[in-house]
């Protein structure tokens, strides 16, 4: 028996590694591009505006298939349905380099090639988060699984910290087609181990642990071919909280992933080598706060009940997160201000294990599906404030722009209070 639950551990341990090493790579082929972008323009004759046009394709393909990607991994399980999108957009990161050159090009341009490219990239990184939690319900015991998507989504942090100094000195010395290249080699290799560990017989026994799961089912994560009950979901409150509390925390996240070198370099003062280190400074705290949040939350919840560990773990790192933002936005100092921001953005995703753990709460059988829907209000949120906030900044300066972010931040925190993860959907759907 011992010996059985040694090698369950082990076994959960590798899935968890290999699910952090696919969120690596997940950021690693979104983020390549806004470095490579420096020589692709004139590459491809390319203007800012067209560029721009590059970027939203991949995020309208990201948010269109984040619900479809879930549902998927509910409906053949997660080990197969990763397997199979990291294969297809690790195929489109390298297409990316040769989009000039593809018959596609006499049909829609160099311009058209791209943004085909691009959203299908999009549409596969989709797939991504909902199946990690797909995978954790399927693999981790229920009182461990804020920790476990903690540790899974946490490899965003490596991913985004690391993209910009490594992809800069692979294209300042073999050319920007190179930084596609292995970052698809990267990705298919990461597909065989993620094939190879999802593969072992030692995945959890949750279901059985979990009041929530009256259905039975096979452990691979598969469900009967039973349509999706979305009336029923939509009537759930806690449901819809959960998106819009989500889509606050998109908006901001999305500040960080899009405008934050450029604040440091264009407001703060920095010259562009120092602004791509100093810019790595959230995602290290991400890398470190995530599965703190995640272990923290688990903690709560199994000493005083569900409602309240998700509740506590996710309103306080929301608030938290607006208070160090707001902070960051108003002090004169360009070191302290990084230091404020950088801890906001830990706090921010201090709460990722209990949204993501909540989804899991609501429904084991579908949560999948469910984290779908509430990723998808995190990439309405991440839709808006990129465009949203240099138009602030520009109206009445970044310390506005950013407080607006911080007052986001913290109203996402006070819909906790309506959030009850312990309700369930009352029978497994």
């Amino acid at each position: 028996m011992e010996a059985r639950s040694a090698s369950r551990r082990r076994g959960i341990a590798v899935v968890l590694g290999s699910l952090f090493l696919i969120s690596v790579v997940t950021y690693v082929d979104r983020i390549n591009i806004s470095v490579t972008a420096r020589q692709m323009m004139p590459a491809f004759g390319l203007t800012d505006q067209q560029m721009g046009h590059v970027f939203s394709a991949f995020v309208l393909g990201y948010a269109l298939c984040q619900i479809p990607g879930g549902w998927v991994g509910d409906r053949w399980g997660a080990r197969m349905v990763l397997t199979g999108a990291l294969i297809w957009w690790s195929l489109f990161t390298g297409l990316t380099a040769v989009a000039g050159v593809l018959p596609l090009v006499h049909i829609t341009g160099v311009m058209g090639s791209l943004l085909v490219i691009r959203f299908l990239l999009g549409v596969g990184e989709a797939v991504a988060l909902p199946n990690f939690n797909r995978a954790i319900a399927d693999w981790v015991p229920h009182d461990r699984r804020g920790l476990g998507i903690g540790i899974a989504i946490g490899g965003i942090g490596v991913g985004a910290a690391v993209t910009p100094p490594l992809a800069a000195w692979i294209m300042v010395n073999w050319g920007w087609q190179v930084v596609f290249y292995l970052c698809s080699a990267l990705g298919l290799l990461v597909a065989a181990v993620w094939m190879y560990s999802a593969g072992n017989d030692h995945r959890s026994e949750g279901r059985l642990l979990s009041p929530d799961d009256d259905q039975p089912r096979a452990l691979t994560g598969c469900v009967p071919a039973a349509p999706v009950p979305w009336k029923k979901l939509a009537g759930n409150s806690t449901l819809r909280w959960l998106v819009l509390s989500y889509s606050c925390l998109g908006y901001v996240a999305y500040i960080y992933m899009s405008w934050f070198y450029l604040y440091l370099v264009n407001v703060r003062g920095f010259d562009v080598l120092r602004g791509g280190w100093f810019a790595s400074a959230p995602f290290l705290a991400v890398l470190i706060f995530c599965p703190l949040g995640g272990w923290v939350t688990d903690r709560l919840a199994l000493r005083h009940g569900v409602k309240l560990g998700r509740t506590v773990v996710g309103m306080a790192g929301m608030l938290l997160a607006g208070v160090a933002i707001a902070i960051g936005s108003a002090v004169t100092s360009p070191l302290l201000a990084i230091a404020a921001l950088s801890l906001g953005a830990g706090w921010l995703y201090f709460t990722v294990g209990a949204y993501w753990a909540s989804t899991t709460d609501l429904s084991t059988v579908r949560a999948g599906t469910l984290s779908g829907v509430m990723n998808t209000g995190a990439n309405i949120g991440g839709a808006i404030s990129p465009s949203l906030t240099p138009w602030l900044a520009d109206q009445w300066g970044w310390p506005v722009a950013l407080c607006a972010a911080a007052a986001i931040a913290a109203l996402g925190g006070l819909m906790w209070l309506k959030i009850d993860p312990s309700e369930g959907l009352k029978r497994e759907v």
